[in-house]
């Protein structure tokens, strides 16, 4: 299973450029990233090429992170496909903890990582999968 590396980080000037420093010092490249605001802190939420390595390079930075288990899927740029996608989760009683996505114009293709509850995680595969969805492959998804 794919995975995204989340890390809780101080919201002042100059963290985020220290984490890009890291990962540039320990050849790590960002695939995607979104950062959430949380008043004194943010949560930045990192694709990357190595995942553990990066993991590894911002702990020792001092960084608190985490590396989270999100199911990567290849989804046709085509109006409808998320409500087709999220309607076939919720028929089958699947929750999305979390979720973001981009579109690789190269290909017309989207791509939407979804953090799921641990304990439905292969159900949700199972579903994807069923509701004509392609699941990335974590080289994949590090490599687009």
């Amino acid at each position: 299973m794919a995975k995204q590396l989340t890390i809780f980080l101080e919201n002042r000037p100059g963290r985020l450029s220290a984490v890009a420093k890291s990962l540039i010092d320990n050849n790590i490249d960002i695939r995607a990233f979104t950062i959430q605001d949380r008043g004194d802190y943010g949560l930045v939420k990192l694709i990357v090429n190595n995942p553990s390595q990066a993991y590894l390079a911002l702990a020792n930075l001092g960084c608190a992170c985490a590396l989270k288990d999100i199911i990567a899927i290849s989804i046709p740029d085509k109006i409808g496909n998320f409500e087709l996608l999220t309607s076939a989760l919720a028929q089958n009683n699947i929750n999305v903890k979390d979720a973001y996505g981009f579109v690789l114009q190269t290909n017309l293709k989207g791509v939407c990582c979804l953090e799921i509850e641990e304990s439905k995680a292969a159900d949700a595969q199972k579903v994807i999968q069923a509701a004509g969805f392609t699941i990335l492959k974590d080289d994949e998804l590090y490599n687009l």
